[in-house]
């Protein structure tokens, strides 16, 4: 697997660490013989504790990489699961947009046997400003405003209201 080049800048280098991490969970994952949701999350903790054998990632920023990564990959599959809706709906925006290794990542959970054996009934998650998360479409619980992440990074105030707290968008 390719190895995490070292940020210049560390906001960007956190958004580059999370689609790494995606990328080492997932890849463990679809070698898994039972998939569940306590497995995926095992592969993530193993991906974060990677992260910090290699000296990529602090062990809190590792700590909240993974956490947020298991986050979202909660939501996805709690969504597609209960909507029906594709991968570019979750999102909110056309799924070709995403970097090839991060589509693949993302696509591998929104499979709909993985879906089926995940079974995730995750809470609806709150995001805040400073937050890590993964591309999609948040929406500001303060005033609404849609703000479209393209790719993993740190989630900024909402550049109208300067909320700083938000949900997934459940198109």
């Amino acid at each position: 697997m390719p190895e995490l080049p070292p940020p210049h800048d560390p906001i960007e280098g956190l958004g580059e660490a999370y689609e790494l991490m995606l990328e080492r969970a997932m890849a463990d994952f679809q070698k898994a013989e039972h998939k569940s949701r306590e497995a995926l999350h095992r592969f993530i903790d193993r991906a974060r504790e990677k992260a910090v054998e290699l000296e990529e990632l602090t062990e809190e920023d590792a700590g909240r990489v993974a956490d947020s990564l298991k986050r979202d990959l909660d939501h996805q599959a709690r969504y597609l699961a209960e909507t029906g809706k594709d991968l570019g709906d979750w999102l909110g925006f056309d799924v070709e947009m995403l970097e090839e290794r991060t589509r693949e990542a993302l696509l591998s959970v929104a499979d709909p046997t993985v879906l089926e054996l995940l079974a995730l009934k995750a809470r609806a998650a709150t995001y805040r400003t400073g937050e890590i998360a993964g591309p999609g479409t948040l929406v500001c619980a303060q005033c609404g405003e849609r703000l479209h992440l393209h790719r993993a990074g740190r989630i900024p105030p909402c550049p109208r209201c300067h909320g700083t707290v938000f949900h997934r968008e459940d198109a």
